[in-house]
């Protein structure tokens, strides 16, 4: 067994322990391994235990791998992410390769998603980021943008609206994690009553995710964890 398959088995059993922990049925949480940094092999290795849903952050790193699985590992049926910020030169690169964008916080970037998706292909599922923690430096939509936000994503043909995202502050503290993310699932189900196809929350990493859980993440986002320390040398 490799240390990948065995970092995923661990990483499986503590989303199971934390869903059964508050109550939640099995299954309900989704992992998604962040494969930024990390070459083919790493994710092949991943994809052979049984990992399908895999999240890039930089645009010409994710498109290389989308492109090299199509080519190389056809016959395996990977589900892939975009989860890093969208300069508006790169949409087009992520509308043609990507069947998630979590990242969407500006009306200009879901438009170019929507007019740059290939018509083969079917509707990009998306999330709105949200800033949370109100730092400046975080990206992502207030709390009243992210409804103005849904109303245009809502009504563009090549994007389907799934839900919210975040990156929170990075606390130590579970209470204070957990009250964050209560926060960000609040948002989610005022939207859910408008917007039907809303169901998913994708927050909590490595050192937050128990609290994100309890809070009703549906979907974790796990790197390190699983791969191993990242090398950023090349990185902008």
């Amino acid at each position: 067994m490799s240390s990948i398959q065995q970092n995923i088995e661990h990483i499986t059993s503590q989303i199971e322990s934390a869903q059964q922990k508050c109550g939640r049925p099995r299954d309900s949480v989704q992992l998604l391994a962040v494969s930024k940094t990390k070459p083919n092999e790493a994710i092949l290795e991943a994809a052979q235990a049984g990992q399908r849903a895999f999240g890039e952050n930089y645009v010409q790193e994710g498109v290389e791998k989308v492109q090299h699985f199509n080519q190389h590992h056809a016959d395996i049926d990977i589900e892939w992410h975009f989860i890093g910020p969208i300069q508006s030169n790169k949409t087009r690169h992520v509308a043609e390769h990507f069947a998630w964008v979590h990242t969407v916080d500006r009306a200009k970037t879901a438009q170019r998603l929507n007019d740059q998706r290939p018509e083969h292909m079917p509707a990009i599922q998306v999330l709105i980021q949200v800033n949370t923690s109100g730092e400046a430096s975080k990206s992502g939509a207030t709390d009243k943008e992210v409804f103005e936000l849904a109303e245009l994503i809502s009504s563009l043909p090549n994007l389907t609206l799934r839900g919210l995202m975040s990156i929170p502050a990075n606390v130590s503290d579970y209470q204070s994690q957990l009250s964050a993310f209560k926060q960000l699932a609040e948002l989610k189900d005022k939207l859910a009553k408008q917007y039907p196809d809303i169901d998913t929350l994708s927050m909590g990493m490595s050192g937050d995710m128990d609290a994100a859980i309890e809070a009703g993440s549906t979907m974790v986002r796990i790197g390190t964890a699983i791969f191993g320390a990242r090398d950023y040398s090349g990185k902008a």
